[in-house]
């Protein structure tokens, strides 16, 4: 089996994740599929920092702009260097597959940051919240595989198909040299959105494999739950109290209302311990989703986003952690 990390550098670059609004297959290569898969050799694609503009090509900014799907290394906006790391008299053939690997991560890299805006990182962060998001560890159904495209007519998945109409330019591009599932574009799209808003770096593990079937309705954690039934959601697909509270925090992007809508920071928790919702004075009721407020109530949750109001890094270290997770999570992997 064989694979690349892809790691997403962060950069100077608007929903969240699972939220309504702007606001397996079989295969000769299927092996086990859950939240755990078994790691691929190793390998990794690393990248200098550099200041990116924040519009497209076209100079819009918006999730419908459209973009001529360029690569950032074609105008030298970014300077990408490849690093390998191979054992001492390692096998020829898996040192040039090792490399055809990490070629492919590059390149996969390259076309996702070729569409990416700081204001369309909120967008695809969404995106990929509501692919993996249907997840159930019950019967390990769901999941990061790219069903996502057959369910952008569900009402929870409102607005998402002008992300994925940004990330089939990237596609497009791409597979004139490389094939790309969606599983795996949509992984590193809401991976980048982070890096785009100054957030996390995010290593990804490649080769999930593509469903062609949508996944079943109802999977998504509606908006308007209690803290109770958050956790119980978060629960059935294999997620603790402290990484429900994690992912929450993708909410400081976008439209929510938690400070800068395009920078990734702990603002989501530091606001959520103000409750300006609480206020009489008019748009502060108007900052974030029933669920947030929920959250802000409970006293297990109250927990972790008192730690993360105070320490931005550990908020850092976590969600990195439950991000790669949720990705990994339902997904089948090809071997080669």
């Amino acid at each position: 089996m064989a694979s690349a990390m892809l790691y997403l550098p962060p950069l100077d670059l608007a929903g969240g994740p699972f939220s309504p609004r702007p606001r397996r297959p079989t295969s000769t290569g299927r092996i086990s599929s859950g939240l755990h898969p078994k790691p691929f050799p190793a390998g990794c694609v690393g990248s200098d920092a550099a200041q990116v503009d924040p519009s497209d090509a076209d100079g819009n900014c918006g999730d419908a702009a459209p973009c001529t799907g360029k690569f950032l290394s074609s105008y030298g906006r970014r300077r990408l260097t490849l690093t390998l790391s191979l054992p001492f008299m390692f096998p020829q053939y898996h040192i040039a597959k090792a490399i055809d690997i990490r070629e492919e991560a590059l390149v996969i890299q390259n076309g996702v940051s070729s569409v990416m805006t700081k204001a369309k990182a909120a967008g695809m962060l969404r995106l990929a919240f509501h692919d993996a998001g249907t997840f159930d560890s019950g019967d390990n159904s769901g999941g990061m595989n790219g069903s996502i495209v057959y369910e952008l007519e569900r009402p929870e998945n409102v607005g998402l198909n002008k992300s994925v109409k940004v990330l089939t330019k990237a596609k497009m591009e791409i597979e004139k040299t490389h094939p790309v599932s969606w599983a795996d574009l949509i992984a590193v799209a809401g991976a980048q959105a982070i890096s785009f808003c100054r957030g996390p770096t995010i290593p990804l593990q490649l080769g999930r494999i593509d469903v062609r079937t949508p996944d079943p309705e109802r999977r998504l954690p509606e908006e308007t739950l209690d803290a109770s039934g958050l956790k119980e959601c978060f629960l059935k697909k294999g997620f603790s109290t402290q990484e429900l509270v994690a992912l929450s925090g993708a909410h400081t992007i976008g439209g929510k209302g938690f400070g800068s809508p395009v920078i990734f920071d702990n603002a989501y928790y530091k606001i959520l311990l103000e409750k300006p919702w609480a206020s009489s004075a008019g748009m502060s009721s108007m900052i974030g989703l029933p669920s947030d407020r929920a959250i802000a109530d409970d006293d297990e949750c109250l927990r972790w986003i008192k730690l993360y109001a105070v320490d931005q890094e550990k908020f850092f270290g976590d969600f990195k952690n439950a991000y790669i997770k949720l990705v990994n999570s339902g997904a089948s992997w090809k071997t080669v």
